[in-house]
């Protein structure tokens, strides 16, 4: 190699280096500002548990300003926003935070949880059912009841019996979706389905003063007085005090 050419190899070398080092450096700094967005992110979340809200609200948007770009810190400062009641920032994180989680059901299931109460409850079903879909969710099942309730105070009762059906296919004696459509049907005039449902409810969980007064209110409905009476008798002797056993009492009172 010639001197000429070997100086040229050198000069080749050098400038690799000195164009490598500065690509390092922001590595590193990227790393840096990722740990620290963590820890601001990990502190706001402590101050909102204690009550701090304007310290809560300045580490999260120090966490924001460090790394934006991560499930945790979207979801902390959408938890962080929905405390000081700006519902439309704190929607923005939470969809933000589904963005970066991918199939993590956690975040998909807080995400959908505001949505579903104060946000657009389309949007929260829809989480819900990514949630109930991904490979890391345990219990997809709970999510589908979610989505359920979720379509059901949005005003769909079919798209909620659809969804506490998938949850019941997984599990057929889980309560909470029988007792749900029982309630279903019973408000959208079937009563027949509802009894149906009412009666799986009572073979697999404990009665509860809510599912005693709607058990009384599906077999009043079918003129079943009997059956309507042995639910009144459990719901008075049963849960006294209960506000369900007061709107029993006003019904027998009307219908003197």
């Amino acid at each position: 190699m010639n001197r000429a050419a070997g100086y040229l190899a050198v000069l080749a070398a050098l400038c690799a280096a000195t164009l490598a080092a500065p690509a390092d450096a922001q590595s590193m700094s990227r790393e840096k500002r990722a740990q620290a967005a963590q820890v601001n992110a990990q502190l706001a979340l402590s101050y909102m548990k204690q009550g701090n809200l304007q310290a809560a609200r300045e580490k999260i948007d120090k966490a924001l300003d460090q790394d934006p770009r991560t499930a945790d810190t979207q979801m902390i400062a959408g938890f962080v926003y929905d405390r000081l009641g700006q519902d439309r920032k704190a929607a923005d994180h939470f969809d933000r935070s589904v963005k970066y989680a991918k199939d993590n059901p956690d975040v998909l299931n807080n995400a959908a949880t505001y949505m579903c109460r104060k946000g657009s409850k389309k949007r929260g079903e829809g989480y819900f059912l990514q949630a109930a879909s991904s490979p890391f969710y345990r219990t997809p099942e709970i999510a589908y009841i979610n989505a359920g309730s979720c379509a059901r105070a949005d005003g769909r009762p079919k798209d909620a019996e659809k969804y506490f059906r998938q949850a019941l296919a997984i599990r057929p004696n889980l309560p909470d979706p029988l007792l749900q459509l029982a309630d279903l049907f019973h408000s959208t005039g079937d009563a027949m389905q509802a009894r149906a449902f009412m009666q799986r409810y009572n073979d697999v969980a404990p009665a509860t003063a809510s599912s005693l007064w709607l058990g009384y209110r599906i077999e009043t409905s079918l003129g079943d007085r009997t059956a309507a009476g042995e639910y009144a008798r459990r719901l008075k002797a049963e849960f006294a005090t209960a506000p369900e056993t007061g709107l029993l009492f006003d019904t027998e009172r009307a219908a003197q």
